[in-house]
C-alpha cells in the first residue's frame, strides 16, 4: 500500500479546500478522537465555532473482529450528552474516512440524539468504504494511500525520552 506523508502546509491547503464547501452554518462540532482533534481544531478556529465536543469510539480487537467480522458494534468510550446535540447542526470531523465505520457510528448516534450531523474528513478512501455509495458530506481529497499526518510523525514517549 502506498504511503503519503503530509506536511503542515499540505494540511493547511486541505483545510482551505474544505472551508468553501460548507453550505450550512454549523452550531457545533464533534471531533472524533484522536484523528479528528487537529483538523477539528483548525476548522473550529477558521469557522469561529465554540461549541466543540469529542467522541471516542472503539471497535473490537482483532480476535473479536475475526469472530464478528467488520460489522461489529462500536463501543463509545466517550460521547456528548444528547442535550448537547439535540436541535443543532453538528459538523463531525475526523482525519480520514477509510472503512467509514467510526464516522458513520458517530453520525448515527448524533442523529438518534436529535442532532443534524454533517460528516467532514481530510481524506476519503472510496476503495475501503463499507457503506456502498455513502461518502462524507465534505472531504478535501480522495486517496487509496495510507496517509501519515504531520502530528503523527516522530511523536510518542520514546521520542520525547530520547531527546
Amino acid at each position: 500500500m502506498e504511503q503519503r506523508v503530509l506536511t503542515w502546509e499540505e494540511v493547511d491547503h486541505l483545510i482551505d479546500i474544505l472551508i468553501p464547501q460548507f453550505d450550512v452554518e454549523f452550531e457545533g462540532m464533534v471531533m472524533i478522537t484522536r484523528g479528528g482533534i487537529v483538523p477539528g481544531g483548525m476548522l473550529a478556529e477558521a469557522l469561529g465555532l465554540t461549541h466543540i465536543l469529542t467522541a471516542a469510539v472503539d471497535f473490537p480487537a482483532e480476535f473479536e473482529r475475526q469472530k464478528s467480522g467488520l460489522f461489529a458494534w462500536p463501543r463509545f468510550l466517550q460521547f456528548p450528552a444528547d442535550a448537547l446535540l439535540k436541535g443543532r447542526r453538528i459538523l463531525v470531523v475526523d482525519d480520514v474516512w477509510g472503512s467509514g465505520r467510526t464516522i458513520t457510528a458517530v453520525k448515527n448516534r448524533i442523529a438518534a440524539a436529535g442532532g443534524e450531523p454533517y460528516t467532514c474528513v481530510l481524506h476519503f478512501n472510496p476503495y475501503r468504504n463499507l457503506f456502498g455509495s455513502a461518502r462524507p458530506d465534505y472531504y478535501a481529497d480522495i486517496t487509496a494511500a495510507h496517509v501519515v499526518y504531520p502530528w503523527e510523525i516522530d511523536r510518542g514517549p520514546d521520542r520525547v525520552l530520547a531527546g
